[in-house]
C-alpha cells in the first residue's frame, strides 16, 4: 500500500491530499529514508511522521484494506513515540500562554505603552560604567 494511503487509512491525516503534501514537504520518512507519496509500506516498516511539532514513530503491523475506525487503528500500527515528545509539546503550549492569553487579540495602545514604560525602567548609565 502507498504510504500516503496508509497514513490516511490509520487516521494520521484527514485526507490523502493532505498526507501527500506532508510527504512532499519531507515530514515523513520510512525506515530512516525520505519517502515519496508512491512509496509502498510493508509490515515491519518504521514510519516517522512529523506533525504538530512531534515526531511520531510508528511500526507498521498490518496493511488495512480501507480506512479504519479510530478504535481499530491499533491493529494496523504500533505507536513507539516517546513520552518526552508529548511533554515537550505541553511545555510549548504553556510557554505560549505565559506571554499572552489565547483569544485576547492584538495588543492595544495601552499594552504597547505599558511595554514601552517597562523598557524605560533600565538606565543606560548602568551599562556605560562597564
Amino acid at each position: 500500500m502507498r504510504i500516503d494511503k496508509y497514513l490516511w487509512c490509520v487516521r494520521y491525516y484527514k485526507t490523502r491530499s493532505i498526507a501527500t503534501q506532508a510527504i512532499q514537504k519531507g515530514h515523513v520518512t520510512v525506515n530512516g529514508q525520505q519517502a515519496k507519496a508512491s512509496r509502498d509500506v510493508f509490515p515491519g516498516d518504521k514510519v516517522t511522521v512529523r506533525r504538530d511539532q512531534i515526531n511520531y514513530i510508528l511500526q507498521v503491523l498490518d496493511i488495512p484494506a480501507n480506512r479504519v475506525g479510530p478504535k481499530l487503528v491499533d491493529i494496523y500500527r504500533k505507536d513507539e513515540t516517546p513520552a518526552e515528545a508529548f511533554e515537550h509539546l505541553e511545555l510549548l503550549k504553556l510557554s505560549k500562554a505565559h506571554y499572552r492569553a489565547t483569544g485576547t487579540g492584538r495588543p492595544t495602545k495601552k499594552d504597547r505603552r505599558d511595554l514601552d514604560e517597562y523598557g524605560m525602567d533600565f538606565n543606560d548609565d548602568e551599562f556605560d560604567n562597564e
